[in-house]
């Protein structure tokens, strides 16, 4: 090839939208709902809840925000885990039909079902702060029933920056994240300075001052594309291994009879303490804790 001809090419090459380049870019997006613009009580995000249905599609819309501002960026593949309640809330059918889906529970790497190393960069939509956080709509950890508290390594842990861990993992950094104020600073202060969207400003466990859906959509989509643009310089959150987990229990019956189990150490009443190889394994093992029953059955 003569260097006009070459040159000719790398020109058009570079002139051609990253998405039609032929270089590999997978997004996997991580979605819960407490953190979605506008919800604030359990009306909004469980199947019983009379606004459930309306903002089941406000979900959607900015998750689909998200795939879409990928797809701008570059994406090449993009995998969406549904990861609020019962795993079953996104409309699938609004979805672009080359985006996998994960649904429902259990599953391994819990939130972060679907992600291994051949992703390049995680966001998260509609995050809440952790049960330990004075402020945050909806503030939990994993349970909002049994638990309140999760450590990993001596550090107080969000679901974000657990899920964040678990991306590290596999080398894959977080670029981005959405939620209401205190969700995106906590995550921020573990993780890193990763884009963030604030859909909403927490005014109490259960109230907001909140964006409106569609300001939300127009939020997200811009920082996802912030986000991915930065993805070389957010380096993935990795925390030393082998890792040290700490689960505090609402009441004494768990905490009991998991320190039956040799893995188990109880440091507290409500507390125990278990060591895993890596997050791969601490996420089989929280998976189990909060998924296992007596009475399970098909």
């Amino acid at each position: 090839m003569s260097r006009a001809l070459l040159a000719f090419a790398v020109f058009i090459a570079a002139a051609l939208p990253v998405g039609t380049q032929s270089q590999k870019l997978k997004v996997h997006i991580s979605v819960d709902m407490e953190g979605i613009a506008g919800v604030v009580t359990g009306d909004q995000i469980g199947p019983s809840g009379f606004e459930y249905g309306r903002f089941r599609e406000f979900m959607t819309r900015e998750a689909m925000a998200a795939v879409t501002a990928a797809r701008e960026a570059g994406a090449t593949e993009i995998v969406v885990a549904d990861s609020h309640g019962n795993g079953e809330n996104l409309l699938i059918e609004q979805f672009p039909p080359d985006v996998r889906i994960v649904r429902s529970w259990p599953r391994r790497l819990q939130m972060m079902a679907g992600i291994d190393e051949t992703f390049d960069a995680a966001v998260f939509i509609g995050y809440h702060s952790s049960t330990t956080n004075p402020a945050g709509v909806r503030a939990h950890t994993f349970s909002s029933a049994t638990l309140t508290r999760v450590a990993l390594n001596g550090v107080e842990m969000t679901e974000g920056a657990w899920n964040a861990a678990i991306a590290g993992h596999f080398g894959v950094p977080v670029v981005m994240i959405s939620g209401d104020d205190a969700a995106v600073a906590e995550v921020r202060k573990v993780v890193g300075p990763i884009e963030g969207a604030e859909t909403k400003r927490s005014l109490g466990f259960h109230s907001a001052l909140t964006l409106t859906p569609q300001a939300a959509i127009d939020l997200i989509g811009p920082r996802v594309k912030a986000g991915l643009a930065r993805r070389a310089e957010l380096k993935p959150y990795r925390p030393q291994g082998p890792v040290t987990v700490e689960v505090s229990f609402k009441h004494y019956m768990p905490a009991e009879v998991l320190a039956y189990l040799p893995m188990f150490e109880r440091t507290a009443s409500h507390t125990v303490r278990f060591r895993a190889k890596d997050m791969v394994e601490a996420s089989s093992v929280m998976e189990f804790v909060g998924e296992y029953r007596p009475d399970l059955a098909p």
